[in-house]
């Protein structure tokens, strides 16, 4: 594998990562503000900042390392209740922090900019902003794929015409002609590579696999063929040969006889390999292919405690890592590498790679679902908690709740960070040493 895939792959998979971060943050950002949310930074990245200016009242920059980022919105938590106590202990003191600072960047005479302030409704439209950019993305980029490249399929247009006739195959199925073997049928009767077969014993041909049924049922036997070459039609006559194929099943499995022997059928031999072309595919096919990600997403997500102990696994012993194995960002950088490494048509990548950032997006769409803190989702069900509330005091006459204590949160936001780094630590290091291999 050369450097330059490295770099392609790399590069592709860095700059998706951090297009698709940055319009998440873009999500959060743009409602926040229509809404009055005063919003101090915006941040591609983490750690050290590597640019940033600040236009208006937000600090725009991008950090070294585009594994997320994040949107600043001043007064996220309200001051503590009023007579609360203050908790003691670590998580006593980790709430208390979080609660001072969020109040600290709320300016004089700007407390109804503060987030906390806002309405169930527009709480909601703030926080799954991000996660709905992230799905619109990857519904973007499913169109490109689907309906712009579209889905490859084979044609009746002969690609390459075999030179004889396979006097057997190799341990994968590869065709071997022996000394002296004769000309293939295709060959000996003339056709080209560029020819598209229009007729097969005067019936007309539309498509390939009704075609390789043709010429199975055909087994030796000498059969009139029309091609359309350079936009005439050219009548032929083929001599097919005829050899043993494996009989399979419905679902495509070989068939044995009792001895546990396969079981073979004689089947018409010509000689072409036929061409491929990317056929669009409707519309319709969009939302579906997209949720068909979501829900496994989803499904993946549910059991990722058990996938990232097989992976863990699978890693550090001799068990082989699974093509199903969950990955990180690290692991689909390797994946786009090895596309790019590989010897397809450039289409053929360019689609293997937005179908790749389209995965990523899905996957930060239904992570930050998920109804814990510091993820979006997390917000999400606080604000719903509050808005239950408020809908129940006005039901029974009461008075208007205060907005909920986020800052009681943080200890599960804590444990949450934690978990999240140990995870990603285990999938980069499991990636870096066993990756998932495309082939």
């Amino acid at each position: 594998m050369d450097v330059l895939s490295w770099v392609i792959g790399i590069a592709v998979m860095v700059v998706g990562l951090a297009l698709s971060i940055g319009l998440h943050e873009v999500g959060h950002m743009v409602p926040a503000k229509k809404f009055g949310v005063r919003v101090s930074q915006y941040m591609v990245g983490f750690g050290p900042t590597l640019w940033s200016r600040t236009k208006g009242e937000t600090e725009y920059g991008v950090k070294a390392i585009p594994l997320g980022g994040y949107v600043r919105m001043v007064g996220m938590m309200p001051a503590a209740p009023e007579g609360a106590r203050r908790r003691g202990g670590f998580f006593g003191q980790v709430i208390a922090d979080a609660r001072d600072a969020s109040v600290s960047e709320i300016r004089p005479g700007e407390e109804d900019r503060a987030f906390y302030r806002l309405s169930t409704p527009k709480k909601l439209v703030v926080m799954l902003g991000g996660p709905v950019m992230n799905l619109v993305i990857a519904a973007v980029l499913t169109f490109v794929v689907l309906v712009g490249i579209g889905a490859p399929t084979v044609t009746t247009t002969v690609g390459a015409v075999s030179e004889c006739t396979p006097t057997s195959t190799t341990a994968d199925g590869a065709p071997v002609c022996a000394e002296g073997a004769a000309p293939s049928p295709a060959a000996a009767a003339g056709l080209q590579a560029g020819d598209e077969i229009v007729e097969w014993d005067g019936a007309a041909v539309t498509s390939w696999d009704q075609l390789s049924g043709m010429i199975a049922d055909s087994p030796d036997q000498e059969v009139p063929v029309v091609v359309e070459r350079d936009g005439a039609r050219v009548p032929l006559t083929v001599t097919t040969a005829d050899r043993q194929v494996p009989v399979t099943d419905a679902d495509g499995a070989a068939t044995v006889d009792a001895d546990g022997q396969p079981v073979t059928e004689t089947a018409g031999f010509l000689g072409v390999t036929p061409t491929q072309e990317y056929e669009p595919l409707p519309l319709s096919s969009v939302p579906e292919a997209v949720w068909q990600q979501v829900s496994g997403t989803a499904a993946m997500i549910v059991t990722l405690p058990v996938r990232v102990a097989d992976t863990a696994v699978q890693a550090f012993t001799d068990q082989p890592r699974s093509q199903d194995s969950v990955v990180s960002v690290v692991g689909v950088s390797r994946m786009a590498v090895d596309v790019v490494a590989a010897d397809q048509p450039v289409v053929t990548t360019l689609q293997y790679l937005l179908s790749l950032l389209a995965a990523l997006n899905v996957a930060l769409f239904v992570f930050n679902l998920i109804p814990l803190l510091p993820l979006d989702g997390g917000h999400v069900v606080n604000a719903l908690y509050e808005g239950a509330k408020r809908t129940v005091a006005r039901v029974r006459g009461l008075p208007r709740p205060g907005p909920a204590d986020v800052a009681r949160m943080m200890p599960v936001a804590y444990v949450m960070f934690v978990v999240l780094i140990g995870t990603g630590a285990i999938l980069i290091v499991a990636d870096l040493i066993d990756p998932v291999r495309l082939t």
